[in-house]
């Protein structure tokens, strides 16, 4: 129906995506984001290192994979059209160990599989053409990963829903989805919003936000605060694009690497520490609910007993400044605890099952007129276009 009404809860990039989607696919369509905050992209969107993945590290044939590169596509074009930055600096993915070398090299036969454009190997005569000041065995190199600004995508976003006569409301909380005469009431007992259907794209809320909807507990999210460090101004010029660890499989999380921002200054991180607060973008951030719902969660348990010693480094390194760059200074030995300083922090929703496991692909779940995004982690940002057309396709299609 072209006069429908449909809500979204959440402005972060994927929220945004789909509802500039439905604008386009069903012109006359009512597009009303809800977003508790005062602003656009305040949480994952806006703290996120900015990087447009290629596809190199996802398993072949899972939705990561097929909707990343897409979404690397569309959104690389949707920048040029709307003359926002985007940088294909390149990646390096590094080896510093004999022991890694297994594991790059299972990493290379999935980037294969994946179709990353332009991959090579190279030796460290290569790494260091393309890295001068980097170090290593052997190493990837994807050079059309790129850098963006993932908030001015989001903004533009925004803006192309309200030039399509979407709305956008700021300082909206969403505490109550019910149904009501064959429609959906979301909103708060102060503001509400009749909608014939409603996608939430939640974030870091969106496991208790879809359980407003009748939605299973199952997953979980759990917070990861990722810190970053900012190599001072001096030592900047030594990395030229990304730096990255080869990552341990058993987590969906990367290694703490360097990254070049668009603004031009370059980072190392983020690690990833058990955050204290579903929004605990500090360390002094904590919420006794959301740390009583994580004790009560069986899941957190099972996967303490399983990665407790991997969590001690983590928060060994949260802590410690020398320990932090201690693995760091190894792919580029230039750069040592005295060259950097404490920059921002972002926190991911990470989805767990009960039994432990964390859960590395999307998940997207249908409840009649609600769709509930339930897991978009990285690479959500790269991949927002296309999980907004997956999402549009599987509604109305």
């Amino acid at each position: 129906m072209a006069d429908e009404t449909i809500g979204i809860v959440g402005a972060g990039i994927v929220g945004l995506a789909i509802g500039r989607e439905i604008t386009l696919r069903r012109p006359g369509t009512r597009v009303v984001v809800l977003e508790k905050e005062n602003d656009v992209a305040r949480h994952q969107t806006g703290h996120n290192s900015g990087v447009v993945h290629a596809g190199i590290y996802y398993a072949p044939g899972s939705l990561k994979a097929r909707l990343c590169a897409l979404g690397r596509s569309l959104l690389r074009e949707y920048c040029q059209e709307r003359r926002i930055r985007y940088d294909e600096c390149g990646k390096l993915v590094v080896a510093v160990r004999v022991d890694e070398m297994g594991r790059l090299d299972d990493l290379e036969r999935r980037a294969r599989e994946n179709d990353v454009p332009g991959l090579c190997r190279v030796d460290p005569a290569g790494i260091r053409e393309i890295e001068p000041h980097a170090a290593g065995l052997a190493a990837l190199h994807s050079p059309h990963t790129a850098i963006t600004d993932f908030p001015a995508v989001a903004r533009a976003f925004a803006d192309d829903i309200v030039a399509a006569g979407g709305e956008i409301r700021l300082g909206w909380p969403v505490d109550r989805i019910a149904g009501s005469g064959g429609r959906t009431e979301v909103g708060s007992r102060q503001r509400r919003l009749v909608a014939d259907r409603v996608i939430i794209c939640a974030g870091i809320q969106s496991d208790r936000v879809a359980r407003l909807a009748g939605d299973r507990a199952e997953p979980v999210i759990i917070p990861f605060r990722g810190e970053y460090m900012r190599v001072k101004p001096e030592k900047a010029d030594l990395v030229r694009g990304m730096i990255y660890p080869v990552p341990d499989p058993r987590y969906p999380f990367l290694g703490v690497h360097f990254t070049r921002r668009v603004s031009g200054v370059v980072e190392v991180g983020p690690n990833a520490v058990l955050a204290t607060a579903r929004e605990g973008y500090r360390r002094s951030d904590v919420s006794v609910p959301d740390l009583a719902a994580l004790a009560a969660w069986p899941g957190a348990w099972r996967m303490a007993r399983q990665h407790w010693r991997t969590g001690v480094r983590e928060v060994r390194g949260s802590l410690s400044r020398r320990r932090y760059m201690a693995e760091a200074t190894r792919y580029v030995p230039e750069i040592g605890v005295a060259d950097v300083y404490r920059s921002g922090a972002g926190v991911r929703a990470q989805a767990l099952d009960r039994d432990g496991s964390l859960v590395d692909d999307f998940r997207i779940h249908r409840l009649g007129p609600v769709t509930a995004v339930r897991n978009a982690p990285s690479p959500a940002a790269t991949s927002s276009l296309a999980i907004a057309a997956h999402v549009v396709s599987a509604i109305f299609d």
